[in-house]
């Protein structure tokens, strides 16, 4: 379970104070999949990363499975963050590595023996659908099989927590939908909690339970997925909503001229 209480985050410069996130509370349930949903520059990317604190937030608390993360000295946050995964956008793999030593780093700094961290790494390809990749680099690699890569390396140290930043922003919708099953196969295989930030409504819908709605740094919305779609409620969700109508609307008509031809 994942627990928020009254997070603040603020960027300062020499001229002026950006406030990225205001009072923020929000509760997660254990393995639930949470979608946080946003337009760019309204904090979720701000607030997923304060989650395992790469960002520092500046006052209120996180407590991840019991742990109060905002309370840990950097050591104690170095063990807590083997489990608290993460994969990102843009994949964050080592160019120079295969495969197999992006999956093992983790494990590597960990100080697991050799033969634990060959067969950690070998179950880890299994799941993710790359057993005959391991020794592949990355420049060999589709998008979508990288960001498979990225997913193993942030289960192989068997985290409570897998943190989604935009993890399919990068990949065209066939990709995304194969990226999204497995998301799903593992939450239901391993029962871990999914924190999910998006501005892709088709993601949202597709694999998250329940949902909160960032604005300008606030939580202004939370609840189901299917509340959101059917009765949404903050100015945003309303704007999200209304774009995928159109959207909708537009392809049943060009759907629709086509049939007539």
């Amino acid at each position: 379970m994942i627990v928020i209480k009254n997070l603040n985050k603020a960027y300062r410069t020499a001229t002026n104070t950006v406030t990225a996130l205001e009072n923020i509370n929000l509760e997660i349930q254990k393995g639930d999949i949470f979608g946080i949903i946003g337009f760019s520059g309204a904090g979720k990317s701000t607030l997923i990363r304060c989650l395992n604190r790469l960002e520092e937030p500046d006052s209120g608390s996180i407590e991840i499975e019991g742990r109060i993360i905002t309370e840990l000295n950097h050591k104690e946050l170095q063990q807590a963050r083997q489990k608290i995964g993460m994969i990102f956008q843009q994949f964050n793999l080592l160019d120079a590595k295969t495969v197999f030593e992006n999956i093992a780093f983790p494990l590597k700094v960990a100080g697991h023996s050799k033969p634990y961290i060959r067969q950690r790494v070998r179950e880890m390809l299994e799941l993710v659908g790359l057993p005959d990749k391991e020794n592949a680099y990355p420049s060999q690699l589709s998008g979508g099989q990288k960001q498979r890569v990225g997913i193993a390396r942030a289960l192989v140290n068997n985290p409570d927590v897998l943190l989604c930043d935009e993890a399919t922003s990068a990949l065209d919708p066939q990709t995304t939908h194969s990226i999204l099953e497995l998301l799903q196969d593992i939450n239901r295989k391993l029962n871990l909690t999914i924190v999910l930030i998006t501005h892709e409504l088709d993601v949202l819908q597709h694999i998250c339970r329940n949902m909160a709605v960032i604005e300008n740094g606030r939580i202004v919305e939370r609840g189901s997925v299917d509340k959101f779609f059917l009765n949404p409620e903050s100015d945003t969700a309303k704007r999200f909503v209304s774009i995928i109508e159109h959207y909708r609307n537009k392809r049943n008509v060009i759907e629709g001229m086509g049939a007539g031809i």
